[in-house]
């Protein structure tokens, strides 16, 4: 194998990683994209179920069924 086959042959590597390397990026840049969506979305259902228990009461504050 000749030196300028040997080059061609690491840049052409090279050249690939680097486009693997892009195509990761973007993955891993929209994944985080969305745990930050889902993060706020589950924020959100947090304080709606608060709001909601806050509503309803505890079944504590309940008074006990007849039959006890």
């Amino acid at each position: 194998m000749t030196l300028e086959v040997r080059l061609v042959e690491l840049e052409s590597r090279q050249a690939f990683q680097d486009d693997t390397l892009q195509s990761l990026n973007e993955v891993v840049f929209e994944q985080g994209r969305q745990i930050e969506r889902l993060q706020a979305q589950m924020q959100q259902l947090l304080k709606r179920y608060e709001d909601l228990v806050g509503q309803v009461g505890s079944e504590e504050d309940e008074a006990p069924p007849p039959h006890y």
